[in-house]
């Protein structure tokens, strides 16, 4: 038997155990291979983990541990260093190599909504998967701002947000866990009456489909999509990875 599982606290959000169990079905391995939701409430509990599950052979990490499980790697791809966020783990001769997939599934998702007028982009977020998010455009060469509820010398804090940073950030990517299921009543707090149909809006969130911050872009004709591709994706890569 392989196993493959997704390492976070909370997992009641995630679609990985759903999507990776259907996929090894599909491929009519469903007892050969297996993949398990691994919810830890401290990073600091993997290495026990990795005792208990001694046919592991590869993982991915989600929220809260992207930046906190780099410690605890043997080796990172140039991306991982750069970004300092990991979410695929794979397992070779008991070593820890981490990649980074998410940069994949939002390259490749993004790109087919980007317009012309898509040169500046506000991040809402400062977390593992912002990092991700931060490299993909640096290498699109689209010019970022990141909203924090803490902010620092490097970024603003949501009540900075007015018209005027709308009108230049016209690519809003919500990165942050704000409206994610069961928070489903909860949105970025950002001015949505000043969004129009230039705007695109990018929630990572993929649970529920259409979160409020969405459906508030929507009501305001701007673009938007949510991020159940982007999970593909990098699912795909991830599996692509762990076969290597």
């Amino acid at each position: 038997m392989r196993l493959f599982g997704l390492v976070g606290y909370p997992l009641t959000h995630s679609f990985s155990k759903t999507y990776f169990t259907q996929k090894f079905s599909s491929m009519g391995m469903g007892e050969e291979l297996v993949y398990e939701n691994f919810s830890i409430p401290d990073i600091e509990e993997l290495p026990y983990l990795l005792i208990q599950k001694k046919y592991l052979d590869g993982f991915n990490i989600t929220i809260p541990y992207k930046k906190q499980v780099l410690p605890f790697l043997h080796q990172l791809t140039p991306e991982v260093a750069e970004m300092g966020a990991c979410n695929c783990v794979r397992i070779q001769n008991k070593k820890l190599i981490g990649y980074n997939t998410d940069v994949v599934g939002f390259e490749q998702s993004l790109k087919p909504f980007l317009q012309k007028q898509h040169t500046h982009a506000l991040i809402l977020g400062t977390g593992g998967a912002a990092a991700a998010v931060e490299f993909v455009l640096r290498k699109l060469k689209i010019n970022y701002l990141n909203v924090s509820r803490n902010p620092t010398e490097s970024t603003i804090s949501y009540q900075q947000i007015n018209q005027s940073v709308l009108n230049q950030y016209q690519l809003i990517i919500n990165t942050s866990p704000v409206g994610q299921y069961p928070n489903v009543e909860a949105a970025p707090l950002i001015p949505y009456e000043y969004l129009g149909a230039q705007h695109h809006l990018y929630d990572l969130i993929y649970n529920p489909t259409e979160t409020l911050f969405l459906q508030k872009g929507k009501a305001q004709s701007a673009s938007v999509q949510n991020g159940y591709e982007m999970l593909v994706l990098q699912a795909e890569e991830s599996w692509r990875i762990w076969n290597h």
